[in-house]
């Protein structure tokens, strides 16, 4: 991973930019030695974002199977079709 300082960032956020969508590596941006923020490709913070619905989405599934929430398969489609209508 590319690290760069936020004065480099002031000074060469063109460039940096430009290597960043051609390369597609995030860039760590440091202030004052310490890590402060990510620049990311904004097709793959895209990506990303809809991979984290996807995971939180399965998160919910197996929370409510632990919890003895379910549907039988004609309660789901009952409830689908109210949706659907």
């Amino acid at each position: 991973m590319k690290v760069e300082l936020v004065t480099t960032l002031k000074r060469q956020a063109t460039k940096i930019l430009a290597d960043l969508h051609k390369s597609k590596e995030p860039v760590l941006i440091t202030e004052h030695g310490q890590p402060s923020a990510y620049l990311v490709d904004v097709d793959d913070y895209e990506f990303m974002q809809n991979r984290m619905h996807i995971l939180e989405g399965i998160a919910r599934g197996e929370s409510a199977i632990l919890e003895k929430r379910i549907y039988s398969n004609s309660e789901a489609k009952q409830a689908m079709n109210k949706w659907l209508e």
